[in-house]
Formats: C-alpha cells, sequence, structure tokens
C-alpha cells in the first residue's frame, strides 16, 4: 500500500528562549528537515511553521486508562525541562496542553494519530499501545536537553501533523543470556531501547548447553549446578581446546524475572521466554541426568556449538519439561512460549533402544518424526493452558507440529516453507538479522561469530519473501534480530553489536518497503545518534563515516 510521505526527515528539536518571547513569536518559526528526523519513518506526515510551547503551566491530559502513558511523557519531559508537567484528568478545562485520547476512528490496534499546533498537542490512539507509539514519536520532536533556568525553562515541540501504524505486528529483538549473563539493569535498558523503536517482543533465551538461566522452584539443580559451567573457552580455542580457568555462573530469580516482565509490560513489551527442547540441553543434563540417553556424565557445557547430547523421548522428560513449563507460564504471560527446537542431532535417539521403542509405538518413520513426535507433545500441553508453540525452522524436519509458529533464521526457506502450508512465520535470517556477526572489517572489528551485516545490509531486509503469494503473505508476522553472546562478555559490548543496526531493523518492520530510502534514513540516523550519545550507550560508528568504505552492502553466502 502506497503511503503519502510529506516529509521524509522527522525529530529531535531544541528551543532555546526568554521569558519575554510570545506565544505568537514561537508561531512563526519556520522549522528545519532536521526537525523532523523521526525513526522509523511515519506513514503520513504534514508539517508546518510553528511550535507548541511546554513551559510552567503546561499540562498534561488524560484519561485514567491511560495515566501510565502520562506518566511516562511526564517523567521525560522533566528529565529535560527540569520541571515535570502536572497531569490532568481528560475532563478537566486546561487552557495549553498535550492531550493523550483512545480513538475509535482508529482500527489497528497500534496505529495513532499526533497533531502538534501552536495551541496545543494531541497524541490519540486506537489503544494504549497506539498512545504510548505516539508518546515515542513526540519525544524524537522534543529536545534532548534545555536551556532553562528554574520554573522558566521553555522548551518547543515543532508543528506537524502525522498519522502512522506499523507495517508489521511483530517487531522484535532477541538476547541469548545463557552463554554470557547481563545484570537486571541492563535488561532494563534492553528493554528501553525496544520501546523507544516502536519494537514490540523481547525474545528472551533463558537455556541452553553452556548454562540454565532461570530459577525453576521445583527443580533446584538446574540452577544449583545447571546455571554454572566451570569455565569458558578462551576466543575460538576450539582444537586444541584452551579454557579461561575461571567459573561462570548465575541466573535470574523469580522475583527478578515478575519485575522485568512488569517493567517490560509498561513499556507494551512482550517477553517471549525459551525453553531449549529437545537439544542444547547439556545444562539440564548436568542437573538431572536421568533425562538423557544414557550417554553421561555431563557436564555444563564450556565451549561453543551443537552437542550430540539431547533429552530422551520418555515420560520422565515430558513430566520434567511440562512442571517446569508451568512455572515459566506463572512468570511470562506471552501468548508464545519458544521451545526452540534447533541443532538436537538425532545420534543418541538412533542408537537409544528406548528412543526407538517409542518410533515403533507411535509408528513414526524416523528420528525426524520422533522430533516432531516430541515436539507436539509440547504443543499440546502448552495449547490445552492456552499458550502457543513458537520455534526455530527445524521444527519443520519431520513434520510441523498442527498450531506452530516458525522462526526462520537458516535464511528465508524454512519461513517460506512454513507460509505455504499455513503457518505463522516470523522473519530472522542469519543472512541480514544476525547481530553477532561482524559490521565491518573483521580485522578492526570486536571478536564475532563471522558473517558480515552492515547496517545498509540490514536495512535491505523485506520481511516478505518473493517466492510468496499475495494469500500467503499473510502469514509472516514479521522479523527480529537474534543477538548471540558466545563472544560478547558484557552489556557494552552488547550495545555496540546491536547499535545502529537495531535502528535499522525498526523502520524494516515498522515502514512499508516502497517508502524506504537507505540514503534518506541514513540522514535522518545522523540525528537520531544523538540520543545514543544522550543515553550513554556503546554504538558502532561505521555508518556516520562516509569515508569508510565497508559500509558497502554485504550479502552474505
Amino acid at each position: 500500500m502506497k503511503k503519502l510521505i510529506t516529509s521524509l526527515f522527522l525529530a529531535a528539536m531544541l528551543i532555546s528562549c526568554d521569558n519575554s518571547k510570545s506565544y505568537e513569536e514561537f508561531a512563526e518559526v519556520e522549522n528545519e528537515k532536521q526537525d523532523y528526523a523521526i525513526i522509523p519513518l511515519p506513514q503520513k506526515m504534514e508539517t508546518s511553521n510553528g511550535v507548541f510551547v511546554i513551559d510552567k503551566n503546561t499540562q498534561i491530559q488524560a484519561s485514567e486508562d491511560l495515566s501510565q502513558e502520562a506518566e511516562f511523557l511526564a517523567e521525560y519531559i522533566g528529565e529535560i525541562a527540569g520541571v515535570t508537567p502536572g497531569i490532568k484528568s481528560d475532563k478537566d478545562e486546561v487552557k495549553r496542553s498535550i492531550s493523550l485520547k483512545i480513538s475509535t476512528d482508529l482500527d489497528q490496534d497500534e496505529a495513532y494519530n499526533l497533531k502538534v499546533t501552536h495551541e496545543k498537542v494531541v497524541v490519540e490512539g486506537a489503544s494504549a499501545k497506539g498512545v504510548f507509539y505516539g508518546v515515542q514519536t513526540l519525544k524524537q520532536l522534543l529536545p534532548l536537553q534545555a536551556e532553562f533556568e528554574g520554573e522558566s525553562s521553555e522548551i518547543g515541540i515543532p508543528s506537524v501533523n502525522i498519522a502512522d501504524a506499523p507495517a508489521f505486528d511483530y517487531r522484535g529483538m532477541h538476547l541469548d543470556v545463557a552463554r554470557h549473563m547481563f545484570p537486571v539493569d541492563f535488561i532494563k535498558k534492553y528493554i528501553d531501547l525496544i520501546a523507544m523503536h516502536k519494537m514490540n517482543t523481547f525474545h528472551w533465551h533463558l537455556t541452553e548447553d553452556q548454562g540454565w538461566r532461570i530459577e525453576i522452584k521445583q527443580y533446584p539443580k538446574l540452577t544449583e549446578i545447571g546455571s554454572i559451567r566451570k569455565e569458558t573457552m578462551i576466543e575460538k580455542n576450539f582444537d586444541p581446546y584452551k579454557g579461561d580457568g575461571e567459573e561462570y555462573g548465575g541466573y535470574y530469580t523469580q522475583e527478578e524475572v515478575k519485575d522485568i516482565v512488569a517493567y517490560a509490560a509498561e513499556r507494551h513489551v512482550t517477553i517471549i521466554p525459551e525453553i531449549e527442547l529437545p537439544g542444547h540441553s547439556r545444562a539440564v543434563l548436568a542437573a538431572y541426568p536421568e533425562l538423557g540417553n544414557n550417554t553421561g556424565p555431563y557436564e555444563v557445557a564450556t565451549k561453543w556449538g551443537v552437542f550430540k547430547e539431547i533429552l530422551a523421548p520418555k515420560e520422565e522428560t515430558f513430566e520434567f519439561l511440562e512442571n517446569v513449563l508451568t512455572e515459566v507460564m506463572e512468570l511470562f504471560p506471552s501468548e508464545y512460549i519458544h521451545i526452540g527446537g534447533d541443532e538436537a542431532p538425532k545420534t543418541e535417539w538412533e542408537q537409544s533402544a528406548q528412543a526407538q521403542e517409542v518410533i515403533k509405538r507411535e509408528g513414526l518413520e524416523d528420528e525426524h518424526e520422533l522430533q516432531s513426535y516430541f515436539i507436539q507433545r509440547i504443543e499440546k500441553f502448552l495449547n490445552k493452558n492456552g499458550r502457543q508453540i513458537i520455534g526455530w525452522d527445524e521444527i519443520l524436519e519431520g513434520g510441523l507440529a498442527p498450531n506452530a509458529t516458525v522462526m526462520s533464521w537458516r535464511g528465508n526457506q524454512g519461513g517460506i516453507e512454513a507460509a505455504k502450508q499455513k503457518h505463522n512465520v516470523v522473519m530472522t535470517p542469519n543472512t541480514h538479522l544476525y547481530f553477532d556477526h561482524y559490521q565491518a572489517d573483521p580485522a578492526n572489528e570486536p571478536l564475532a561469530i563471522g558473517g558480515n551485516s552492515t547496517v545498509e545490509h540490514v536495512y535491505s531486509f523485506d520481511p516478505v519473501p518473493e517466492e510468496l503469494s499475495a494469500e500467503e503473505e499473510k502469514y509472516i508476522l514479521g522479523a527480529q534480530a537474534n543477538v548471540w553472546t558466545e563472544y560478547m562478555k558484557d552489556s557494552d559490548y552488547v550495545e555496540y553489536m546491536i547499535l545502529p543496526r537495531m535502528t535499522a531493523l525498526s523502520e524494516v518492520v515498522w515502514t512499508y518497503p516502497e517508502e524506504r530510502n537507505w540514503d534518506e534514513f541514513k540522514s535522518r540516523l545522523v540525528e537520531f545518534k544523538k540520543h545514543y550519545d544522550e543515553m550513554d550507550l556503546n554504538y558502532a560508528t561505521h555508518v556516520f563515516d562516509d569515508s569508510d568504505k565497508t559500509q558497502e552492502t554485504v550479502v552474505n553466502e
């Protein structure tokens, strides 16, 4: 659908003024293109001259069901202006206000309208989500800092009329905390970045061969044993192996998880937890070896890669998983529970009499169908509890579970196949959206797993494969970037690897492809970068250096 864009530039504006200036004088201000450097690019926008002035008398008006969004905006204005606006009921008479409203005229849940005039600001959304995204746009129109003297401070918002809604329903970021773990404060900061970019999903990868990171009260050994590895491989010293000799461990308590989930909900970010099965389970088997295929002893993995040890397809395993997932569901209200399903070698099942008996008993053709049986058992349990499964594209092998959603990571093919089978799909191909890949010349970059995806390459991605028909396209829910942390030992490292590639992805999943333009985006990104600086983020700077030839688009093989 072709969208009318009156201007391709939107964002942060600073107007410093003294109290002698009248509102009429402000209204005559002619706004510049850089005043509108909004990312992601809105669907429709009309700009005009003049500003709305926020001063000590400005109030925010909102109904009770938008009090959370009103408080969020008031706090932000207070940070930059030094004076926090009061919050009034939408029924009160306020002369000059920022008004937050629910509108029944908008039919898309996350849609919003934002109108800024000399007299007032109105943000209306189809829901609280829409209002929140309108507030995020308003934040980008505000200055990052104001020159003020106590209550005399005044800042201006450039006049504009925006009608906006996202192109895709699913707009996500993933973070692996199993290889390397990050503090609660950083997880919240990560959620703030998701919200700032008008993304709505945080895929939290909590379990792996190298560590189990979530407290499960019924199975304390998962954290007593499974969360700790005796050491970590140094860089890429696979053969000969070389470890650092330092024990590594940690996990999130259920109270911490509840706090993070609530924090995300306030920012309209859904957290999808991932509990890996049947592979990537060395940490589980170290804690509860009876769930394996009698191939122990087991230990939490100290190096990276794919391991042959996987969960046994026996009743004890399913009981364990159902009990674990029950506690997970009590912590996470998300519709989806991610069950992994990737990189599960079948060697142990081929050699296991017990696994072979299940194949015979269930009339399965081979071990691939056994994995499908395994996952369908879990799906039935989750469906019975009102949840849906989502898994990596390997869950297609042996037959897709009836209601499963597929994350297509090995390129686009898995997503194409799932959509043709009328299953929902989230595109997360390693060709474009693996942010553990290099983003410039590896010789000058921090250690990464491999590959090369520049900011421009991320921006070039189209979540809808051209192989799909118009009817099949509707199964593409959206896209997400994956952040695997084998080599990301701290939060600064993560920030460097995701920014500004995350910003490029935010426009890919919000703005329709026909309205996206790399050169125009890059110009707006220069302005958006000021938000990185204000937040003291550690970001990659290649895209801001025109002389850096590494920013040419790289097509991954």
